[in-house]
């Protein structure tokens, strides 16, 4: 299993395990987390998946592809370095302890 730790907008940590293979936002919606509210299913249609992935993370995960980095421009409280769409974040072992915040 794959920990995530994920920071609600209003300031709620939780740690959520998920089995490798998923993707953070199917992972933080079927843990009921709030402010992933995933309208598009994970079509990367939406930006309703917006995370803000901690400081030491960006580097370690694959880049954005053009059609995530598009909507994005969507998103409220965008930054450049730190902004991904849970949705398009493939959970592996190698993300373990992977934290995330969830912006107002």
């Amino acid at each position: 299993m794959v920990k995530v730790i994920v920071t609600s907008s209003t300031g709620r940590t939780s740690t959520i395990e998920a089995r490798p293979g998923l993707t953070l936002m199917e992972a933080a919606r079927d843990h009921g987390i709030e402010g992933i509210v995933a309208e598009c299913g994970g079509a990367c249609s939406c930006a309703t998946c917006h995370v803000h992935v901690a400081d030491n993370w960006p580097e370690r995960l694959p880049a954005r592809s053009e059609t995530e980095a598009d909507m994005l421009d969507f998103a409220d409280n965008m930054d450049e370095r730190r902004s991904r769409l849970s949705c398009q974040i493939t959970l592996k072992d190698e993300l373990d302890g992977l934290a995330v915040t969830v912006p107002a």
